[in-house]
């Protein structure tokens, strides 16, 4: 897969594929069923199957303020298109000025004259250019005009009746249910960093830790899952070498004094190497309990030694 930065100056290679149009979050089921859709197209029109995104997610330009609500990095989403055969990924740099054009000239500009798509593919209630104004009709309208033409998604839902969408499934890691985050997304929710240093104090209980920074990742509920930590071989920067059971707490550590922001600390099972400043994903599996305060270390140790158990149990059954 070969990846672009700008829409503009592209060398004819890399242009008149079918564009699906999305910020992709996650790369869940319901995105990988437009992707088919899209797929079949391309195959039918004997040309390239791209991906249109944006970088940062225009939520994160218009509401900055917010909470952390990103399922995947900007990196993990380019590899996880990788993984299921994108030809082109256009990565447009999306800021105030890329905001401020119109519906109008974004099918002009983007889609006509800097990809030259033969087809464009996008979920049923996609909207664009300033201030959302543009809709698939529009688009329908203009791509004819324009000589390409527009597939619009329906929503996809799950077989309980949820739709399979970012929403639900950020929604799903805050209510602690990553059970239903993994029927969404088709795989279990990672959170991918490095281990850090931390204050050792895991080490003196007898339950050493893993310490990894949630970055700019949705904040799920703050508790304690059963877990698997994948190191990420050095070589590639993204292949996992080993996945190792475990159980971890996210949160803010109120017996200690609770920190700024949140954490992960993994306690990992049968494992006893030095991976300081490795670059790990962790896979959350099952929630067990909420992240609570303790009266002393000792209470703090029998309680680990039964989210231990806990944790076994809920991994032995994936």
């Amino acid at each position: 897969m070969r990846v672009f930065r700008s829409f503009e100056n592209l060398t004819s290679d890399a242009r008149g594929a079918v564009v699906a149009i999305g910020n992709f979050d996650g790369l869940h089921l319901g995105h990988q069923s437009l992707l088919d859709q899209a797929r079949k197209i391309a195959r039918d029109l004997g040309v390239p199957l791209a991906i249109l995104s944006f970088e940062p997610h225009p939520r994160m330009l218009f509401r900055a303020d917010d909470p952390p609500f990103r399922l995947t990095s900007a990196e993990d989403r380019v590899t996880a298109a990788a993984s299921i055969d994108i030809d082109l990924f256009y990565e447009v740099e999306f800021n105030h000025d890329f905001a401020s054009m119109t519906a109008e000239q974004f099918i002009e500009r983007v889609l006509v004259d800097g990809l030259g798509a033969k087809h464009v593919v996008v979920g049923w209630d996609f909207c664009f250019g300033k201030g959302r104004a543009g809709t698939v009709d529009l688009l329908r309208q203009i791509g004819a005009q324009s000589g390409f033409g527009v597939t619009a998604v329906e929503a996809v839902t799950h077989d309980n009746g949820i739709i399979y969408s970012s929403t639900a499934i950020r929604q799903a890691l805050r209510d602690g249910r990553p059970e239903d985050a993994t029927h969404l997304l088709g795989r279990p929710w990672e959170i991918a960093g490095t281990v850090a240093h931390g204050d050792e104090r895991g080490r003196t209980i007898g339950f050493p830790t893993a310490n990894v920074a949630l970055g700019n990742h949705l904040r799920p509920k703050f508790g304690v899952y059963a877990i698997e930590l994948g190191l990420i071989s050095a070589s590639d920067g993204h292949t996992v070498e080993r996945w190792i059971p475990g159980v971890a707490n996210i949160g803010v550590r109120p017996t200690f004094g609770g920190d700024d922001d949140a954490g992960l600390e993994a306690h990992l099972f049968d494992f006893d190497q030095d991976i300081y400043d490795r670059q790990v994903r962790v896979r959350l599996h099952g929630f067990i309990r909420g992240e609570r305060k303790f009266d002393g270390l000792d209470a703090i140790k029998a309680q680990i030694a039964a989210d231990v158990i806990a944790a076994k149990e809920i991994l032995s059954k994936i």
